[in-house]
């Protein structure tokens, strides 16, 4: 083994991505889940926490009958907020990126300007941000996203899925990677 990345070899770099994969398969499931449950103490000024919120928008994806990276993109949209808010969409979507369609991928990045219909004008920004969005092949999912699972997922009564309910999808969608990034 090298103790400097001039010197590795080519079987160096093989056994690292051996175990690069098994840690993936191991431990990427987990770590989703576990971050999904640090949601719980994130609130912002919503009558939900965000673990509610994202627990919300995966119960109505999955009741949608939404494919697994659908539910997985509801569940996770705002995973980011838990580094950054104003950038939470950018950071969940790179956090997903290896593992979702583009257009998932797209359709988190920029499911902020979607919700801004719902509040931009409040805020002194441009409502209709999502137009500029419209010729894209992702449009119709970022609006499904937003329209349908994540902007009315704000209900405290409504009876979400428990979280550990959401762990197959996860792991069949975080196990492995679809493409370096």
């Amino acid at each position: 083994m090298f103790t400097t990345m001039k010197e590795g070899r080519a079987e160096d770099w093989a056994h690292i991505a051996r175990e690069h994969g098994k840690h993936q398969a191991s431990t990427a499931p987990r770590q989703i889940m576990d971050n999904l449950r640090r949601l719980e103490d994130i609130e912002v000024g919503f009558g939900v926490s965000q673990l509610h919120h994202s627990l919300q928008a995966g119960t109505q994806a999955r009741r949608d009958g939404a494919s697994d990276e659908e539910v997985v993109a509801a569940l996770c949209h705002d995973i980011g907020k838990l580094f950054s808010i104003p950038n939470h969409g950018p950071i969940a979507a790179e956090m997903l990126k290896p593992y979702v369609s583009e257009d998932i991928y797209h359709a988190i990045y920029w499911h902020q300007d979607f919700q801004g219909r719902y509040y931009y004008e409040h805020l002194g920004k441009d409502a209709g941000a999502r137009d500029r969005f419209r010729d894209e092949p992702w449009f119709a999912l970022a609006e499904k996203l937003v329209d349908d699972w994540d902007a009315p997922a704000f209900d405290p009564d409504f009876e979400v899925d428990p979280l550990e309910s959401f762990e197959p999808e996860i792991t069949r969608v975080f196990s492995r990677p679809k493409r370096m990034v």
